[in-house]
Order: structure tokens, then sequence, then C-alpha cells
């Protein structure tokens, strides 16, 4: 099954920011926005892509706009912390 990696922030240029590995089995997508995020989970899942993970920062919210863009056709899964950690995370992800 291929599977992928979709990361957001508005750093990462969704045309250059992404790698594979075994041979595109796996790959990992910066984008900078949800909108980028559903265009190239759509993309994806066209392409054959079994499952997407999504970085913490679609939140709930934001995954079940990927659901959305994929039709719920694929798993799309979302990576969150333990409540005990928010307070790391914050401070990890604040503007400096």
């Amino acid at each position: 099954m291929k599977f992928a990696f979709i990361i957001m922030g508005k750093i990462f240029d969704v045309t250059k920011d992404k790698a594979s590995i075994h041979n595109g089995i796996s790959q990992i997508i910066g984008v900078s926005d949800i909108k980028e995020a559903c265009e190239t989970a759509r993309k994806l899942c066209e392409e054959g892509v079994g499952c997407i993970e999504l970085c913490g920062a679609f939140g709930e919210n934001g995954t079940r706009e990927i659901i959305k863009a994929t039709e719920n056709k694929i798993p799309i899964g979302y990576i969150t912390h333990l409540p005990e950690q928010m307070e790391l995370y914050k401070k990890a992800f604040s503007k400096k």
C-alpha cells in the first residue's frame, strides 16, 4: 500500500518540499495551507495512495476537510499529543 504524510506550514512549497522512500511507496509532502492540502490529498488518492496521515496542524476540522476532498475513499488520520504535553507544544510552536 502507498502511504503519504502531509505536513502544513507557511514555509512549505508543495512543488519543492517533498520526499519519498521505497520507490515512492511512502511519501512526505509539505503544503502551505489547507487549500493546497486538499488539492494534494485529492491527487494522492487518484494516484493510488491508500492512506494519508496529517501533521497536528490540521486538527480535527482540517482533517475533516481532507476526508471530504478525498471523498472518504481512503483512511485519513492526524497526529495528536497527550494533554499533559500541551504546554510543551504551545512553547515549541509559538511565534518567536
